[in-house]
């Protein structure tokens, strides 16, 4: 039997992680600290090797990150401060702090979309945490990555604005929830998706029916997503 995967979760306003089995089954608890303001590069390094310093028993990282990444560098990170982190290879930085583990990084929504999706269909995952992410899956395949969270959905203001934590802090549950519906629709106009599934830590407040090609998804799903990060050949 193979050593675990350490699955990380980096968030705007936690960092999480468990170790996980190669089906994504849990083989520890999972475990948070707040995420740092403001969160440069080193010290979000230095408090990832804290906060996984307990667990045991891996011998891969998987990395879900708040941004746009590619091969194992960050290229954005609006909720973390993208001018700090542009370009910052995190996947090496990790693996270097945790004894040499190889690192496999991928989008956050994307790695928490793994965990959730059923693999029928076009399946779309919209994350609402501090920003809004998402993840299209089409038979389980994940499809290249859309930042949606930086185009426009309402006058000047992107999805992140739109939708984010400060937006729901600032408008309320009930007409956040309006917005919510609003995004589900154009959504729906944009992909024709056979489903979407609303993930993150504000999902739990969408007030108001959903439409039955919709469903409100475990936020738990950002670690065990992780196991698919190494399914594939080549690393995400």
């Amino acid at each position: 039997m193979s050593a675990g995967i350490l699955a990380i979760d980096v968030g705007g306003s936690g960092l999480k992680a468990a170790v996980i089995d190669d089906t994504g089954k849990l083989l520890s608890d999972r475990i948070r600290v707040p995420t740092p303001h403001p969160c440069p590069p080193a010290l979000c390094v230095e408090t990832l090797a804290g906060l996984v310093a307990p667990l045991t028993g891996y011998d891969r990282i998987s990395i879900g990150f708040p941004g746009v990444v590619r091969e194992g560098k960050v290229l954005t990170a609006p909720n973390l401060g993208t001018e700090a982190w542009a370009g910052f290879a995190l996947a090496e930085a990790v693996s270097a702090t945790l004894d040499g583990h190889p690192v496999r990084m991928i989008n956050d929504a994307e790695m928490q979309g793994f965990g959730i999706v059923k693999g029928e269909g076009l399946e779309l995952v919209v994350t609402l945490g501090t920003g809004c992410g998402t993840a299209l899956f089409r038979n389980g395949e994940l499809m290249p990555h859309m930042e949606l969270a930086h185009h426009p959905i309402h006058e000047d203001k992107t999805y992140d604005e739109w939708l984010g934590r400060a937006a729901l802090d600032e408008a309320g549950k009930k007409h956040w929830s309006k917005r919510v519906h609003k995004m589900i629709d154009i959504l729906f106009v944009l992909l024709h998706y056979d489903h979407l599934y609303l993930g993150g830590g504000n999902a739990k407040h969408v007030e108001g029916d959903l439409p039955p090609t919709v469903s409100v998804a475990s936020n738990e799903a950002g670690l065990e997503g992780g196991a698919a990060l190494w399914r594939a050949s080549k690393p995400a």
